[in-house]
């Protein structure tokens, strides 16, 4: 079966982010690489609920939304920190630009009750 392309884009800079977060100073490991990371891990686990529990799809869509605006903060944040290069900032806010489209197409394949969403 195939997996949705915000599954599979969400999973990537999932890993993508625990790499990076493991190579953060040490005095930055337990303030912004604990918050990336559990962010980053909030955002897929509402993702798993949306898909999985029908019943509770718009409100896990929302909370991914708003996880998504932590999310796009926190990249900014560790570039201007320079826990992530310039480059690394570009790759995962063009990630979290990409997740964030698909996530809007869902919530409105959602909100209009359409078939298979």
């Amino acid at each position: 079966m195939k997996e949705s392309p915000i599954f599979v884009k969400a999973f990537d800079l999932l890993v993508w982010t625990l790499e990076r977060t493991r190579k953060f100073p040490k005095d930055q490991r337990f303030v912004m690489a604990r918050r990336l990371e559990e962010a980053m891990l909030d955002l897929y686990d509402r993702l798993i609920e949306a898909g999985r529990v029908k019943a509770h799809r718009a409100m896990a869509l929302g909370e991914a939304d708003l996880t998504l605006e932590r999310l796009k903060v926190y990249g900014r944040l560790c570039e201007r920190l320079r826990l992530i290069t310039p480059a690394q900032y570009e790759f995962l806010s063009t990630g979290l630009g990409e997740v964030g489209r698909l996530l809007g197409a869902w919530m409105k394949t959602a909100s209009t009750g359409a078939v298979g969403s």
